[in-house]
């Protein structure tokens, strides 16, 4: 018998599949399981975060992530690559309810830590400081100078856009697509997710900073933007979240819906596709047959990571939950309903940041955040 009544069904959006004709295929490191239970534990021993906040970044699996980003690197660089996400994780998490000048205090301590990784960390310090610090003190042990030089420069740029990122936060601040994209390119952390590539490599300025290189790499981290804020727009926009989000600042400025903004997007990610594709025809031999294999190595996994992001995107649970696997086949997600916030602000940095999972989200009454 009706009742005359039934549970409305929320939009759908549409996910295109920006990679269909990517010539990388999915790649796992198969050291991919050790590590992630070393380096899960080591993370877990902190107490970061409430045993909410906990399981949530555990069905995240960032160690898929890195696995699936590293999949020919050593053990110990696979280490290394699980670890910086792991600290990427927390650093995005403890900043983004902060103000600026408590951000910059937060980088500032970070970028301390890795510039000075076995100096004790001084007492009562926020725990950002310490996993960094053993992190970077980790990697150290088995990074070549070269990289070690580069993870220092290019984890700056990131931590220091991080800061402009709160400032706009904090002044209600909305930017162009044009002005997003300039902020974007560093605060989105592919620059230096890129450097455990060359954990066991030489690659000296001359070479990791020749123009085509620099080139190549500008392109990976646009589409990567792209393909990111895509897969991150519905868990955003519900949680109220998408200021720093492409599809977001599209649909704002150019005055579309969802579909126009992604249709807009996806035409983007197409031309900086083939510049990539094309740029890889003109990558310099450099007279020494060692440093052009590095650089060939270098290059492999640079164009391996467009697949690895999308590949984590519905394997791990950040953004789908557990219907992942469901939704890249049909490529149809329900529109997520916004979370009711509650008033834990600023001041949530001493393991009581509250990260709701998928799971959570999706239920129709929602827990604070």
């Amino acid at each position: 018998m009706s009742l005359g009544f039934s549970t409305p069904k929320l939009p759908i959006l549409h996910l295109p599949d920006t990679l269909a004709d990517w010539p990388w295929p999915r790649s796992i490191n198969p050291h991919y399981q050790e590590v992630k239970e070393e380096s899960t534990a080591w993370f877990h021993a902190f107490e970061a975060l409430s045993p909410q906040s906990q399981k949530a970044f555990d069905k995240c699996n960032f160690a898929l992530l890195a696995s699936l980003a590293y999949p020919w690197v050593s053990k110990e660089h696979l280490r290394t690559g699980c670890d910086l996400m792991h600290v990427f994780f927390l650093v995005d998490e403890y900043t983004d309810v902060e103000p600026a000048h408590v951000v910059l205090e937060m980088i500032n301590i970070v970028l301390d830590a890795m510039k000075n990784p076995h100096k004790p960390r001084p007492e009562g310090e926020v725990i950002l400081g310490e996993i960094a610090r053993q992190f970077w003190e980790r990697g150290v042990e088995t990074a070549t100078p070269t990289s070690q030089v580069h993870m220092i420069e290019t984890i700056t740029e990131f931590l220091e856009s991080i800061v402009d990122q709160a400032a706009d936060r904090e002044n209600d601040r909305y930017r162009s697509v044009e002005e997003y994209l300039e902020r974007r390119r560093a605060n989105v952390g592919t620059r230096p997710s890129c450097v455990p590539l060359e954990l066991g490599l030489h690659l000296t300025d001359d070479v990791f900073y020749h123009p085509v290189l620099v080139e190549l790499t500008d392109y990976i981290v646009e589409i990567i933007i792209i393909d990111n804020d895509i897969m991150s727009y519905n868990r955003e926009q519900a949680m109220g979240d998408d200021r720093y989000n492409l599809i977001a600042v599209a649909m704002r400025q150019f005055q579309l819906d969802f579909d126009g903004a992604v249709d807009w997007a996806v035409q983007y990610h197409s031309e900086l596709q083939a510049k990539f594709l094309a740029a890889l025809h003109r990558v310099p031999t450099f007279g020494d047959a060692k440093i052009d294999r590095e650089v060939a190595e270098y290059v492999r996994g640079l164009g391996n990571w467009p697949r690895c992001n999308d590949c984590w995107s519905f394997e791990g649970e950040r953004y789908f939950g557990d219907k992942g696997l469901e939704y890249k086949e049909t490529r149809l997600v329900p529109l997520l309903p916004k979370v009711v916030k509650s008033e834990n602000g600023p001041g949530r940095r001493k393991g009581e940041v509250n990260i709701l999972s998928m799971e959570e989200l999706e239920s129709p009454l929602q827990s604070p955040v």
